[in-house]
């Protein structure tokens, strides 16, 4: 309704023009949504970022093109980025081979770290113990650890980590006082909370679950997708069921 307001205010009063709006995420912007804002660069200049790979919203654009000419832009240059820096390479080269399903216009990604980060896919008949188990790994170095579930098993997660004594949070909640002012070094992330986050280490729970959560194919393996790239140093994969990559 705010979008269908402010175009509605704009043509009473014209909006001011900034001179430059950043937008970050925007290939989850809906074409009134990219209206709005395109009205606050109308005589300015927009930087627009996006991953057509991450779109997770029913309602997001198609194309840069599309999104560009909502935008009031259309005559814009796009640049492809292909190069990355945050994700290690076997990691980004693993959730790499969901683009052809989900984003097939892409070019394959790669990583400048020289480092080629950890990589571990297990199948276990308890993918949950089997987390477990690769967090407690995961404490024994330095950095954040994500434990990233489906949103329905979040509970679970929680749970299970309270019963094994590792001090967490859960993503979305009020975080319980652990008695000290540190942060806990674990998250508990539901799937739908983990774009945009990062964590040196991400131990994923049965990726068929995180793809089957959404309402349709495409939109579950781009969620997939982003879960798998929120590493930074190392990623675990814990499944029973086949994971939905090619």
């Amino acid at each position: 309704d705010a979008v269908l307001i402010d175009e509605a205010a704009d043509l009473v009063e014209r909006t001011p023009s900034l001179g430059l709006v950043v937008l970050d995420e925007a290939q989850d912007l809906s074409a009134m949504m990219l209206r709005s804002v395109g009205r606050q660069c109308s005589t300015g200049s927009a930087t627009v970022l996006g991953d057509l790979a991450q779109a997770t919203t029913p309602w997001g654009v198609r194309s840069w093109p599309d999104a560009l000419h909502h935008l009031g832009k259309p005559d814009a240059h796009v640049e492809e980025l292909t190069v990355g820096f945050r994700v290690p390479g076997e990691v980004i080269d693993f959730a790499a081979r969901l683009l052809p399903l989900i984003a097939p216009g892409l070019r394959k990604p790669s990583s400048v770290r020289r480092s080629r980060g950890e990589l571990v896919v297990q199948e276990d008949h308890d993918p949950l113990a089997a987390a477990i188990a690769h967090v407690r790994a995961a404490l024994q170095q330095e950095g954040s650890v994500g434990l990233i579930v489906a949103d329905q098993l979040a509970d679970r997660a929680d749970a299970a980590l309270t019963t094994e004594g590792i001090e967490h949070a859960v993503l979305g909640r009020a975080p319980a006082p652990f008695g000290d002012d540190n942060e806990p070094r674990v998250d508990v992330v539901p799937a739908a909370l983990a774009k945009g986050l990062e964590f040196d280490h991400v131990v994923l729970v049965e990726p068929a679950d995180i793809a089957a959560a959404e309402a349709d194919r495409l939109t579950g393996l781009r969620r997939l997708y982003v879960c798998l790239t929120r590493a930074v140093t190392s990623l675990a994969i814990t499944h029973t069921k086949a994971i939905p990559v090619p």
